[in-house]
């Protein structure tokens, strides 16, 4: 897709947030629409630096759609380390140039409510990337404890709440399902 020709004339920013599953897989979802109709899309996974099954397949459709990690190989619990810092500030530095660069009219910023929660990313500067964008390039941000500045600059905010989940009885994470 070229620098001029955009599938959208508006783009809008979507936030997914919430305690329940499938905020990512919505955003995923959304990706594999956008490059089905032509779009090239920019992902930026914050605080997750471990492969998944999601990033074999994208690998596949890598033409068309660009997926980054801006974190460690691990959980951050407690207080986040430089290193845990250090990524995701370079991974929001990075997104904004995807926002602005015109090869993007999709770009999601999977778990960014997160690296904000966590102290990763202050939400000035989350702000500052989401307000960077053109008009016709869609936003999607991702992850728990949307910040309410987030939410009252999105256009549209879905809720994820978890009613029951089977994790509660000990089941592990799954390849294909939650991993």
């Amino acid at each position: 897709m070229c620098k001029e020709s955009h599938p959208w004339q508006r783009g809008y920013i979507q936030v997914y947030t919430g305690d329940g599953k499938g905020k990512t897989t919505a955003a995923l979802g959304l990706a594999l629409r956008a490059a089905g109709a032509g779009a090239r899309v920019f992902i930026a996974q914050f605080a997750k630096g471990r492969p998944t099954a999601e990033l074999a397949l994208l690998a596949r459709l890598s033409d068309l759609i660009t997926i980054k990690q801006y974190g460690r190989s691990r959980f951050i619990v407690g207080e986040p380390n430089p290193e845990d810092i250090e990524a995701a500030q370079e991974g929001l530095q990075q997104t904004q140039q995807a926002i602005t660069s015109g090869e993007y009219p999709l770009v999601i910023l999977d778990e960014a409510n997160v690296a904000v929660d966590l102290g990763l990313l202050s939400v000035q500067a989350l702000l500052a990337a989401v307000n960077s964008k053109p008009q016709h390039v869609e936003i999607v941000i991702t992850g728990r404890n949307a910040h309410e500045r987030i939410i009252d600059r999105a256009d549209l905010v879905t809720e994820m709440r978890q009613v029951k989940h089977y994790h509660s009885k000990g089941v592990e994470a799954r390849a294909g399902i939650e991993e």
